[in-house]
């Protein structure tokens, strides 16, 4: 080989590396945006159903499944989308009112609806509200539709910590063109297809977003496929008393890798290269997407670890648990109580110095998003130094 040629083969080495080393590690194993898992065989959440036949609704589960179907539907996840008609915030507050500018917005709730109005003084808009996204416990926002048979989106949100209305994030208008812009925005039918692919269960038929027979909030099919078929071979185990082994018809993500597992809650919260492609976010904003987050932390390293998971810590069966303290063990399944307790584990990490219990409140501290007005429990595990 010339010399020429030798140079020519280093010098292309080095740019390939330097191509490897640019992009995070996460790159170099298997984990893909969810646009490229719903394009996968198999179940994925937000996926399309072939047909709304396919779901058996979670009272089909509760003869198995009493108590976790109990627990589930009493969670906010359970609470995602309802109809504004039924939203409890909204026949709490018989009368939402927002003003900027010379635009007032107004959210009116009676017993024939909610009616959402904007008025700039001369002129006056009014639309009944169709659906609520959100338990409130953050925020609820609002969508409805117009004669045209597409969705709008309301330009304002109900805050939780503010118990009141307030701009929808990124929704903002300086100096609205007309009433109309100031009022709403058109959502597209991709992102409504989208958005209702999260909040409720069994919306995407065939393709195509289908609100006829859609179940509202998040429950049990939701994460583990559509259930009828896995309903009607558990009653054949039981009735016949038929072996169906492993062939029971419902996925299970407690086999997942760890970075699958956070892949696959990642598909509504937020998953690494969902988030990392996403332009217009970025710094704090990125706080509230937890898969994302906890991939950035240095613990998570480049395979990540089933102890470091989402359903590692969370119970997704359950209401959040707020005790800062119930997630110590958690912590100290991977790390020292102390530095003559170590704990029996598979890689027994460093102790802190500071403190062996509420582990998160140092090492995981709340990150203010000022477009949500609401403080995140920031998900990037880190050694969080006085800047004093």
């Amino acid at each position: 080989m010339s010399r020429w040629a030798i140079w020519r083969s280093i010098i292309g080495l080095t740019a390939v590396c330097a191509c490897v080393v640019w992009f995070p590690a996460h790159s170099m194993i298997a984990q893909r945006t969810t646009e490229d898992r719903l394009d996968e065989p198999g179940f994925w959440p937000r996926k399309s159903s072939r047909s709304a036949t396919e779901y058996a609704g979670p009272s089909a589960c509760s003869p198995c499944h009493a108590s976790i179907v109990a627990s589930q539907n009493s969670s906010a996840m359970a609470t995602t989308l309802m109809h504004a008609k039924n939203s409890a915030i909204l026949q709490s507050h018989h009368a939402l009112s927002f003003s900027v500018s010379r635009y007032r917005y107004e959210i009116r709730t009676d017993a024939s609806g909610n009616t959402y109005s904007v008025t700039d003084g001369a002129s006056n808009l009014e639309a009944t509200l169709s659906w609520a996204f959100g338990s409130g416990s953050v925020g609820q926002s609002y969508l409805f539709e117009k004669p045209d048979g597409d969705f709008y989106e309301a330009r304002v949100s109900y805050f939780g910590s503010l118990g009141a209305l307030e701009f929808t994030p990124g929704r903002a208008l300086s100096s609205p063109d007309s009433l109309e812009q100031a009022a709403d925005r058109w959502v597209r039918p991709e992102e409504t297809f989208k958005c209702f692919s999260c909040h409720p269960t069994g919306s995407t038929i065939g393709g195509k977003f289908e609100q006829t027979h859609l179940i509202l909030g998040v429950t049990c099919e939701a994460c583990h496929g559509p259930g009828k078929r896995h309903v009607e071979a558990m009653k054949m185990a039981i009735t016949k008393g038929k072996d169906v082994g492993q062939n029971t018809a419902i996925f299970g993500a407690v086999n997942l890798s760890p970075s699958d597992t956070l892949d696959f809650c990642g598909a509504c919260h937020g998953s690494y290269w969902d988030v990392a492609l996403m332009a217009t976010t970025e710094g704090v904003q990125t706080s509230r997407f937890q898969p994302y987050r906890l991939e950035e932390s240095k613990c998570w390293g480049n395979e990540g670890d089933k102890r470091l998971t989402c359903i590692g810590c969370h119970d997704p069966h359950k209401e959040l648990e707020t005790d800062l303290e119930a997630y110590d063990v958690a912590c100290l399944s991977c790390h020292q109580g102390s530095k003559d307790r170590r704990m029996v584990v598979k890689e027994a990490r460093r102790s802190c110095p500071v403190s062996s219990k509420s582990c998160v409140s140092c090492h995981m501290p709340n990150v203010n998003v000022p477009a949500m007005h609401r403080s995140f429990r920031d998900h990037r595990i880190q050694i969080v130094r006085s800047t004093g």
